[in-house]
């Protein structure tokens, strides 16, 4: 298993409270976001995702200002085709990763987004996709070769060469999705395959499924990597962690209830990996060891829909229950943000590294 990789997450927005957090003055601005970055350098992490849409902070302009800030930081920032064309990405990417030393990884998002907002359009799953795989073939080409000229379905370049160059092959790209049109452009064009919070037994068949699809799919990148995405609530004691979970469902399904507009049914999408965590609900709260799955009825979406909640030594149990699978890269995070930064980091990842690292 290669060196196992710990992310934090920074919450990419202007409106204070970002799930549950602390609203303090400045929020999202570059001090509390820069503020957020150093606290994770110093209690363990080595970076943290930088999430993206529009309506928020460009994710890219974060990135680069945190990256100046700090000396180790490595940000994780999700982008999106469409939004970029690639020769464009390609350029700016290879100067922040040049600039700060390599430290600059990349999170390829496919899913929905308000597209007709900034021109761009939305195809079909499989001309998204499509369009997603050419987007990063074309992007490694530029970060590697000179002189590049492609003609593809969706982008085009003609003698097109980078500068500065990034260090090595580049920064590495992380992708998620869970459809099969997704787990084809995994298999073939992504670094690390993100997973989100699901039971062992699901991910186990997946990474079975993608590993099996590498080879037959020819891939000529070095062997994929997979990763998990989730939400951790850490605590002393067993009893504390679940006292502090159920309390702020409780308080998640008080929401709903007063709102009537955040059921579990209105949160389903076309989304495959949202849909088959918000099943999960229907085999029970807690499933394997400590994988709380009660969040996502009332409204929790992405990492905030299952939690992984106990002590320090059952949820670093419980990681490395996935990291017998094969995860490797671990994107974790909790609210209050910079509060949880520190308790989990200084809770977890010292353990978790001894006992992954070869």
């Amino acid at each position: 298993m290669s060196r196992p990789t710990f992310l934090w997450y920074i919450p990419n927005t202007v409106q204070a409270g970002h799930r549950g957090d602390d609203a303090v003055a400045g929020y999202g601005s570059l001090d509390h976001s820069t503020d957020l970055a150093l606290t994770a350098e110093k209690h363990g992490w080595e970076g943290a995702l930088i999430g993206t849409g529009w309506g928020r902070p460009d994710t890219f302009t974060v990135a680069t200002a945190i990256a100046a800030r700090t000396t180790r930081f490595r940000p994780l920032a999700a982008i999106r085709p469409g939004y970029w064309r690639p020769a464009h990405f390609a350029g700016a990417a290879a100067t922040l990763d040049h600039l700060s030393g390599g430290r600059l990884l990349v999170n390829i998002v496919s899913g929905q987004d308000n597209l007709a907002a900034y021109g761009d359009v939305e195809g079909d799953q499989a001309q998204r996709y499509a369009r997603t795989k050419e987007f990063m073939r074309l992007v490694r080409r530029l970060w590697t070769e000179e002189n590049v000229t492609f003609e593809g379905e969706h982008f085009q370049v003609t003698n097109s060469t980078v500068a500065p160059r990034p260090l090595g092959s580049g920064p590495r790209l992380y992708f998620g999705g869970a459809s099969p049109a997704a787990e084809r452009v995994a298999a073939t064009e992504a670094d690390v395959q993100l997973f989100w919070g699901e039971p062992l037994d699901g991910i186990a068949d997946r990474v079975e499924r993608l590993r099996k699809l590498t080879n037959d799919l020819d891939r000529d990148l070095p062997e994929l990597e997979f990763g998990l995405r989730i939400t951790t609530v850490v605590r002393d004691t067993t009893e504390e962690a679940w006292r502090d979970a159920e309390a702020r469902v409780a308080e998640m399904a008080a929401q709903s209830s007063a709102s009537h507009d955040r059921t579990l049914d209105q949160h389903r999408g076309p989304a495959v990996g949202q849909q088959r965590l918000h099943d999960l609900a229907e085999r029970g709260d807690v499933l394997d060891s400590c994988l709380y799955t009660a969040p996502g009825r009332y409204g929790g979406g992405g990492a905030g829909t299952t939690w992984l909640v106990g002590s320090a030594d059952e949820v670093s149990a419980a990681l490395l229950k996935y990291a017998e699978l094969g995860i490797s890269h671990f994107v974790l995070s909790d609210t209050p943000y910079k509060r949880e930064t520190a308790r989990v980091g200084d809770a977890l990842i010292s353990r978790l590294r001894e006992a992954i690292t070869p």
